[in-house]
Formats: C-alpha cells, sequence, structure tokens
C-alpha cells in the first residue's frame, strides 16, 4: 500500500505535509476506528508520514507476517508467471524489504534475479537506466519467446 500511495503522491506532487491527512481521510470501518484510537489529540506532534506507515504496518503486518512476507520476497522466482504477474508480486511484496530495493539498481538486480532463464538469458547483457525499462523489456522478451515457441 506504502508504494502505491508513494506512486501517487508523486504523481499528484502532493506536499509530505498533507499525505497523512489525504490518506486518512480514506479510511472507512475497522481502518477507521483504528484511526481514532492512534491519531495525534490536541497539542501533540502532528503525525508524520513515517510514523503513519510504521503504526499501519505494526497493526496490520504484525512482525512474523513481516519476516514470512521478506523470505517471500527473497526466495520469489518468476516460474510459471507471465512477466506482468510475476513483477506485480515482486512489487507487492519488496515494500516488506525496502532495503534490499532501496536504489534502482538493487531494484533490477532482484527483479532480474528471479527471471525465468530463457528471459534473464536475454536481459542480463543488456543495461537499463532504470526499472520500468528492465519490465518493459522482459515483457517484449518474453512476448517474443513465446512467438518462437509457438512457431517450433
Amino acid at each position: 500500500m506504502e508504494a502505491k500511495l508513494e506512486n501517487l503522491f508523486e504523481i499528484m506532487e502532493c506536499p509530505d505535509r498533507y499525505k497523512v491527512a489525504l490518506t486518512t481521510y480514506q479510511f472507512e470501518g475497522e481502518a477507521e476506528y483504528w484511526w481514532g484510537t492512534v491519531k495525534p489529540r490536541r497539542g501533540e506532534d502532528p503525525m508524520t508520514w513515517e510514523r503513519l506507515i510504521e503504526l499501519l504496518d505494526n497493526q496490520y503486518y504484525p512482525r512474523d507476517v513481516q519476516k514470512t512476507k521478506e523470505q517471500e520476497f527473497l526466495s520469489l522466482k518468476q516460474g510459471h508467471l507471465n512477466v506482468m504477474e510475476y513483477a506485480t508480486k515482486f512489487n507487492e511484496l519488496s515494500r516488506f524489504t525496502p532495503h534490499q530495493v532501496n536504489t534502482e539498481e538493487r531494484k533490477m538486480d532482484h527483479f532480474e534475479q528471479g527471471l525465468r532463464g530463457d528471459i534473464k538469458n536475454v536481459i542480463a547483457g543488456q543495461t537499463f537506466a532504470n526499472f520500468q525499462d528492465m519490465y518493459q523489456r522482459a515483457i517484449k522478451i518474453a512476448r517474443v519467446l513465446e512467438e518462437i515457441e509457438k512457431e517450433t
């Protein structure tokens, strides 16, 4: 969720001081009740974005779940998933290991390591400016390999 919100806030050019208010405004049901118990009261320091993410993680992703998700990310392989499904799972799980993907280079390295061998072999000899470029190329390579396979 954090990564999706960060991307949205970046697109919207949202200043940091509005992130908490915009996010918590969307809370419904149990999340809204929970927010009522943790939000700062009058006279207290305002909630920071980092603190909100920490509280959300503690509430909805207990440490055992976080550890499991981290392990799942570290062992993630494309396997029978198509590139788009693999990338979706990769992005979903990478939020549990921010230190593993804290640069474009590290993110691309982890993504490449999990790709199927036939795609990885083609990707390995190329240089990419960013993760999005690598992802787009992997999709194209997978499509071409499927076409070749159908022809033979």
